[in-house]
Parts: structure tokens; C-alpha cells; sequence
């Protein structure tokens, strides 16, 4: 009896052996992040990461940023988020989720608003028309305070906890770049300015020289009890 004939592909182990790390080093690359992304780290002078730092970078771009609908909420009498960043011409809210009743304000060159006294009936949304930081307060509530970033650069975004922003992708060359941080001047209307390019790894330092708000306000039942031990 004949023996059957085998049809052998000499070169398929060969190819295959190569073919698989090529293809999983071809995976790895389209989901590993961009190595050439410019980003920027934003520490305190004594090496901790900041997180709320909001950071604008300037450059030609055809499209605008479009104005946002966002909320700042009122709770357990803290403002929420504390840092907001939004484009120029957005609106943004500020439902009361607490028991009590709040005042929101601000004085700001960039914005003088007055919400008086509300608890549930959230007022109408405030248009934030003009650039600038807007520092918030509550006219019952000293120790109350947060931000809002309107901003007019083509990218602005505030950090995390690590202190560290990944940039889109930006035109080549450098580009203007300003960062802010509610502590790092009592003025609130100080920044940090510097240049990057496409593919900077930035690492900024800032001197906070702002002072603390004041600490909440006991009222007569809570301080009893805090004395009681």
C-alpha cells in the first residue's frame, strides 16, 4: 500500500513564529498612549502634587470651544465641585442639596451675581459672558468658597489628585501656557505663565501664598458637643 502523501508548508512555522510578536507589538502600540503627548505636572514648592490647578494653553485653532450647562452644587455646606472650569458664554446652576438655606454670590470683575436666600427652588442659571476667575460665596456660610474658571483658550482642564494633565494633541512649535490654583495668591487673579511645545513633559512648581478660608462655624448644639468630647 502506497504511503500518503504529506504536503508540508516548509516556511508557515517560520512565518508564524514571526507574524505573532509582530502582531501583538502592532495591539500594544495602537493602545498604548500616545509617548509623544505633551503633559504637564503641576506640584506645590514642597514637591505635592496640586490638585484644582487649571491649566490653558493658547494656540490657532479653527474650532471654538462651545459654551457648557454645568452645576455647582450646595452640600453638607460645601460647594461641589470646588474648581469648575468652563468656555466663555456657558451657564451654570447651583441647586441647594442641603437642609438649610444658602446665598450664593460673587463680586468678581468676571462676574457680579446675587442668588439671595434659597433651599429647594434652584434659581435660573448665571451666563458667564466675560473670561476670568469668578471666586463664589455664600453670605450665610463664610467659610464657603469655590471657583469658576471661564476661560477663552482652546483648551483649558483642571487637574486630579496626581496633579497631572495628558494634552490633546497640539499644533507644533510653542505654545503660551498659564496655570492657576486657588492658593496661589489671596487675590485669586495670579497665575503662573510659561511656554510648551507638542511634546513637552512640563513640570511647574507654585508658591502658594493664599491664606486658608476660615474654618466652618460651629453652631451652639454642635459646639456642646464637641466640648462634651
Amino acid at each position: 500500500m502506497p504511503k500518503p502523501t504529506l504536503r508540508r508548508r516548509p516556511f508557515s512555522g517560520f512565518i508564524n513564529a514571526y507574524a505573532a510578536p509582530l502582531l501583538a507589538l502592532a495591539v500594544i502600540t495602537l493602545l498604548a498612549p500616545n509617548v509623544n503627548a505633551a503633559q504637564i505636572t503641576i506640584s506645590s514648592a514642597d514637591g505635592q502634587p496640586l490638585e484644582n490647578a487649571v491649566v490653558e494653553i493658547y494656540y490657532t485653532s479653527e474650532a471654538s470651544n462651545p459654551p457648557q450647562e454645568e452645576n455647582i452644587f450646595q452640600r453638607d455646606a460645601a460647594f461641589h465641585p470646588k474648581v469648575l472650569t468652563v468656555p466663555t458664554g456657558s451657564h451654570v446652576a447651583f441647586p441647594n442639596q442641603d437642609t438649610t438655606r444658602h446665598h450664593v454670590y460673587s463680586f468678581s470683575p468676571a462676574k457680579t451675581f446675587d442668588l439671595n436666600l434659597y433651599l429647594q427652588e434652584t434659581p435660573p442659571p448665571v451666563h458667564f459672558d466675560q473670561s476670568g476667575i469668578v471666586v463664589l460665596g455664600c453670605n450665610i456660610h463664610d467659610h464657603m468658597q469655590a471657583f469658576i474658571v471661564v476661560s477663552d483658550a482652546p483648551y483649558s482642564a483642571k487637574t486630579g489628585a496626581e496633579g497631572v494633565l495628558t494634552l490633546p494633541e497640539l499644533p507644533s512649535g510653542e505654545h503660551r501656557v498659564r496655570v492657576w490654583h486657588p492658593q496661589l495668591d489671596d487675590s485669586q487673579q495670579v497665575w503662573w505663565e510659561g511656554v510648551i511645545t507638542d511634546n513637552d513633559q512640563l513640570n511647574v512648581s507654585l508658591k502658594l501664598n493664599a491664606l486658608p478660608p476660615p474654618a466652618p462655624t460651629l453652631s451652639p448644639l454642635q459646639q456642646r458637643f464637641k466640648d462634651a468630647t
